[in-house]
């Protein structure tokens, strides 16, 4: 219908130059005199050909111009209806209608992909994907770079310089697998899980690998374990445990009986009733052992109340105060904010400080100036981090994961309860402890709270 007014132009001009030719053709084989004819006709035919050709050529150009707008997606053109020549005036105002058409799918288009842009730059799990081929980066989120910690990266080859073990997982991870991995932030271990998948856009075959941190997840999920497998086994051990210790008893009163007592064989019955305070001691002890651990069992229920960091240190500094001149260690407190405060359960909170605090007087004392630094501050995402740190020995890199397993311990003398005690009233307040260490340098643990009211 737009072209109507076009074709019956480029009909009209087809059939004068049929007509004329027609008439040329009859008068030359009629007239006597025909190079007249010809001098007439001839020139009009080459005017009619010429004029047919500008015509074609007009619209060829028109379709030109807007082939060359839609390569360069140039669809702000616009396409002058008014001072078109008649014949093409449906054809401009087509040209109009569709670049009208495309700068609205564009515009939807780019609308979308800032959408998606602003989605994927506040979700927290990190997203990075490059090309299969020659491994170019073509998107990486925030997410990702503070998880990974690099800034920038122009090749997924760049991170092998980084995180070499990182990249490896990475290059050998196939589309729909899964995989968790370790790697080491501000000298403490996280868990993320890596998932791949392929997709392909311009020809291009891209890797998107997604990364998210499961370290709280799998705290979580790790210490329910641990609760139950403690449940139990206390269980048992308290079951089978206590009738022997119960019957050793029964057997040394028995032993220490008038009639066994002044018996002759009352001298041979030394060794055996030896052995029995062995049984009856080794059993007590036990159960003594069995019993600390079902602490860490009881701790189901918080009492939140909110509470001042700088009473919370004030507190912790006169309780410790005594150990500390006696041990001759300096502490530092350092809260840049008097005013802040966390919601907490107050006697777990001081359990636990004084845990770490028990701890780190026991990783200072081979140092000549022992030190014990407390920290308080908020983060930008509103969490508060209470840090205690040390300077004394350190641990190694393959110790920082298992420190906090019940029955763990770093020291000959420790039972392996204290921090894994610690963890569980820390995951009880949705919050969470990690540590950070270097070998020879020191030590920190870092308990984290949402913000107070949360």
């Amino acid at each position: 219908m737009i072209f109507k007014r076009y074709e019956w132009r480029l009909v009209l001009r087809v059939l004068i130059l049929f007509a004329t030719l027609t008439v040329t053709s009859a008068l030359v084989l009629t007239a006597r005199d025909y190079i007249l004819f010809l001098v007439v006709t001839v020139p009009l035919c080459v005017f009619e050909v010429i004029d047919l050709i500008r015509f074609q050529k007009k619209a060829q150009d028109e379709v030109s111009q807007f082939v060359e707008s839609i390569h360069y997606r140039d669809f702000s053109r616009h396409f002058d209806v008014r001072k078109a020549p008649t014949e093409l005036k449906p054809l401009r105002k087509g040209f109009n209608e569709i670049n009208t058409t495309f700068k609205l799918i564009s515009r939807e288009r780019e609308t979308q992909y800032h959408y998606l842009q602003k989605i994927l730059e506040l979700v927290d799990t990190g997203i990075l994907s490059y090309e299969q081929e020659n491994g170019e980066t073509g998107w990486i989120n925030e997410a990702f770079k503070k998880l990974i910690g690099v800034p920038y990266l122009k090749t997924i080859h760049s991170l092998e310089k980084r995180e070499e073990g990182l990249y490896n997982e990475i290059i050998k991870l196939k589309p729909g697998d899964a995989k968790i991995i370790t790697i080491t932030r501000n000298q403490q271990l996280v868990k993320i899980l890596v998932t791949a998948s392929m997709l392909r856009s311009d020809e291009k075959i891209y890797k998107l690998v997604a990364f998210q941190n499961v370290s709280e997840a799998l705290d979580e999920t790790e210490s329910k374990a641990w609760q139950k497998l403690l449940n139990v086994m206390t269980h048992e051990i308290m079951n089978s445990v206590a009738p022997i210790s119960s019957l050793a008893d029964t057997l040394k009163n028995r032993l220490q009986s008038p009639e066994i007592k002044n018996s002759p064989v009352s001298s041979q019955l030394e060794d055996l009733e030896l052995g029995i305070d062995t049984i009856k001691r080794r059993s007590e002890g036990l159960l003594k052992f069995t019993e600390s651990y079902r602490s860490l069992n009881k701790v189901t229920r918080l009492d939140l109340t909110k509470i001042l960091v700088r009473n919370l240190f004030e507190t912790l500094n006169s309780l410790m105060r005594p150990t500390f001149e006696k041990k001759h260690i300096e502490l530092e407190i350092i809260l840049r904010d008097p005013t802040l405060a966390i919601e907490a359960d107050l006697n777990l909170l001081e359990q636990v400080m004084i845990n770490l605090l028990v701890n780190a007087v026991e990783a200072v004392k081979e140092r000549d100036e022992p030190r014990i630094t407390l920290t308080a501050e908020v983060q930008a995402n509103n969490k508060t981090l209470v840090k205690v740190a040390d300077n004394g020995m350190g641990m190694a890199p393959e110790l920082l994961d298992k420190i906090f397993i019940p029955f763990f311990s770093t020291r000959k003398a420790g039972s392996g309860i204290g921090l894994s005690l610690c963890k569980q009233i820390m995951l009880l307040h949705k919050g969470n402890i990690q540590v950070q260490s270097t070998s020879g340098i020191g030590s920190a643990f870092i308990l984290q709270f949402g913000a107070p009211g949360a």
